[in-house]
Parts: C-alpha cells; structure tokens; sequence
C-alpha cells in the first residue's frame, strides 16, 4: 500500500467513526471521495437495497400454498399461520413452474405486489438466499468442514456480513459501495451522490473511493447556520462561521475536515436546487409510512439525475421492527403492508418518470427466521427476496424452492433455511445489469470466485 493510499484509507476511516458525534454528520459522510473510478457509463442506472431490519419472518412473506407443502407449514406454526382461504387470491402462478408441483402465494398484505408479479412480470422472487463463503450443504455445516460465514444467527454480524459480502461487524467496506467505486468515475463533477442512504449510516454503501452521502427524507441536511440561515439573528456571523469551518489548514485532518465541509455544502446546495427546480411526482406515495418517505426522496432525486450529472447511483433505504420473538401475527402484517406500499409505489413513479427499465429495487434483510413458531419465531439463515423494475425478467422464481421442514437437507433445525443460493450471486446478478465487469465482481465480491462462473449470474435482470 503506497504512503498516498495509507494516508486516504486513515482519513476515510476517521470520517466514518466520527460519524457517531452530532457536531457535523453531514459533512463526515462524504470523505475522502474521488473522480476516479475503472469504468464509466453513458446511460443511467440505479440500484436501491431495500433492507428490512431484525431477520424477516420467510414462510409468513413468502407462504407455502401446495397442500403438502402447506400442511407442514401449519403442522409447524398453527398458533401464527395463515389459512390458506386467506392465501388463496394471492397464489402466486409463474411463467415457469416449480418442480414438484410445489406453490407459493403471496402474504395478503403484500397484495399491492401481487400484479407486478402475476400481472406486469416486473417483480421476481429469489428462493432461499443468505450469506455464504462458498456452496455449502448440509453435511458441511454439522460437520464444519468448511468455512461458514462467522458469527450466523447474530443480528450485528449478519447484517454486516449481508451488506459487505466479505465480514462480520466491524466490516469498513459493502458492495454497494464498492460497485460505486467502479463506475463512480461517469458520475463527473458529482461522484459524491454515487452512493446515497436516506436512512442514516451502512456499511453497504461504503467503499473505497465511495462513501455514502446521507440526505433526510426532506433533502440534504444543511448547515444550521449558513447561507440563509442566519446564527444569532446575523447573517454575517454565519458567513463567517462558513468561513471558519471551511478554510484552508496546515494540520492534516483539520485540513481534510474542512474540505470535506466545503464539499458537503457545495453538494448540499447543488442537490438541494436541483430538488426544488426538478419533475413534481404526481404518483401519490403512501403517508405516515418511514419507507415509502425515503423511497419518495430516491424517486427525487432519481428525477434529478440529469441536473446533477450522474449516471450510476447506488440507494440504501430501511425498515425495522423484524425482530418477531413475540407477536408475529400481530406485528408481522403491518411491516409488509408498509413495504408492499412503499414498493408498489416507487415503481409507479418510476414508470411515471419513464425510467422503470433503468432502476432495480432489491429486498434484503439480517437473515430469515426459524419456520418452527410459537408466538413468534427465532434467528434464522436463508429467506426469500424480492427484486423489482422494468429490467426484471418477472413473474417467475429464480433459485431452489426448500422443503417445508424442521431438520433436514435444505435446514439446518427448526426449519432455519440453509442457503442454496448466495449473497454473492445476488449481487454479482444486480452488478452485471448495473455495468460492474466480470473482472471487477470478483473484486467487489471476494467469495464470488468459489461458485462456478455459470452459477454467478442468476439471470433475474
């Protein structure tokens, strides 16, 4: 590592942890950003990760819908299980059948999804990923002959490990970042809106180069006091507290500290003119909703995208509240109402915004839960997940349908799903469409090289 590279990688890593401090978050999330990057782009594309926070419960998302299937589902959890009476508008039938006459339908509360599957073909459904470090079976868990991804069933850990494909907490970099870092350098003169969280800080959105610019749901954060903020009543004590906090220094962090401030209020400002002058959205998106307010400022910003002169940008966007030891029936439905609303909305505007082909959405969470369920349901491993766009070939399952049981081949004991298909092809299949090359995948996903290449790309999009 050259003295150069040393000193960028410190100042980026000062940055995040003072993003703990309140004095300017701001400011600290857009350090040490670059204008070069390996690749360009000339069209526009985003990626949006839609994370739902604490291990979504799979099987009352995704629910089992053929008999067989089905009456092992209720043998396992009658106290929280849906009647398949209530299942039977949202059976879900896709372009190709799963093997084995095996059926899914859709939670009720998910019925906003439901025509984009079965009626738009823009939303597709991903069997049974979770995080690996290479293809694994049963026989490699119980008898550890491999390496697994560390510390699974833990919430801290395995949100990491989903966000960075490559550690447990303490991760510094996520793929969302570093597929920013390879294709940041089309983004010219505006490589600091690469990578955007609307939900304050992850992991998945750093990488090297890249550092996620963090905007509220009403637009960019500004200074208190600054341009047409006045501190103390005086307009002239702002400006020269914007001048203090972004003059030129000698000592090296002061010196990065104050650019980096330079730079978040630059951007601030360039962002915050393009939202006012930009598209009204008449697409009407739900209230008193978290997620569907900060999907609504990524439709904003997504319709500035010529203003600001970007041409790949990478959203994080969050709910929690997934954690159901207690309650899942009464609190798991309306978590999917918010997120089937929210989604159903982004995509419209979208469509509105004549850029549905150009923007992929993609649920992903800290890992599924146990099938097996009292009242609620514990930490599990693999779970089903939704991609959405125009990009996506819909209407269809993609990965292996597991068996509804409580320990065997596809569990690994309680009916906690052992993964068959990985993070990484997950990834490695949204970075494709988004232009990352087969080169650098391996880069931005360091376990990808363990599955064979024709196993890398699921073909989703």
């Amino acid at each position: 590592m050259t003295q150069a590279t040393s000193r960028r990688a410190f100042l980026q890593r000062a940055s995040v942890l003072s993003m703990a401090g309140a004095a300017a978050p701001w400011a600290l999330n857009l350090a040490a950003m670059s204008e070069a990057a390996a690749a360009t782009a000339t069209d526009y594309k985003a990626l949006v990760c839609v994370f739902l926070y604490g291990g979504n419960d799979y099987a009352n998302t995704l629910v089992p819908y053929d008999q067989a299937s089905y009456d092992a589902y209720y043998r396992m959890r009658p106290a929280v299980a849906y009647l398949r009476s209530e299942l039977d508008p949202f059976r879900l039938d896709p372009t190709v059948a799963l093997p084995g006459g095996r059926q899914y339908a859709l939670a009720p509360e998910l019925s906003p999804l439901f025509k984009l599957f079965a009626t738009d073909k823009k939303l597709g459904v991903l069997l049974n990923v979770g995080t690996l470090t290479r293809p694994t079976f049963k026989s490699d868990f119980t008898g550890k002959s491999l390496d697994l991804p560390p510390k699974l069933f833990s919430h801290n850990d395995q949100q990491s490990y989903w966000q960075s494909a490559a550690q447990p907490e303490g991760a510094s970099a996520g793929w969302g970042g570093r597929m920013g870092d390879k294709l940041m350098g089309g983004n010219v003169g505006s490589s600091v809106f690469t990578c955007v969280n609307v939900t304050g800080n992850a992991v998945f959105l750093s990488g090297q180069s890249a550092v996620q610019y963090q905007v509220s749901t009403a637009g960019p954060v500004v200074l208190a006091a600054g341009p047409g903020n006045p501190l103390f009543g005086s307009q002239s004590c702002a400006d020269a507290l914007v001048k203090l906090i972004t003059a030129e220094r000698s000592q090296v962090l002061e010196k990065e500290y104050n650019v980096i401030t330079d730079r978040a209020l630059k951007s601030g400002a360039v962002l915050g003119s393009a939202l006012a002058s930009g598209p009204a959205i008449a697409t009407v998106f739900p209230t008193d909703n978290t997620l569907a307010a900060q999907l609504k400022m990524v439709a904003r910003m997504i319709s500035t995208a010529d203003a600001i002169k970007v041409k790949r940008q990478v959203f994080f966007v969050a709910l929690g509240g997934f954690d159901t030891h207690d309650g899942l029936k009464t609190d798991h439905p309306p978590l999917l109402t918010a997120v089937a609303d929210a989604m159903a909305a982004f995509q419209a505007a979208m469509v509105e915004l004549k850029v549905d082909k150009q923007v992929t959405a993609f649920t992903a969470s800290d890992f599924g839960r146990t099938l097996t369920a009292n009242d609620g349901s514990d930490h599990g491993w693999g779970s089903m997940h939704f991609m959405l766009g125009g990009a996506v070939n819909g209407g269809r399952y993609y990965g292996v349908a597991p068996s509804v049981a409580n320990d065997d081949n596809d569990n690994v004991g309680q009916g906690r799903l052992l993964p068959s298909t990985s993070v990484d092809q997950y990834a490695a299949t949204l970075g494709k469409w988004f232009g990352v090359s087969d080169t650098d995948l391996l880069d931005v996903l360091p376990n990808l090289k363990t599955w064979d290449v024709s196993k890398r790309n699921l073909g989703f999009v």
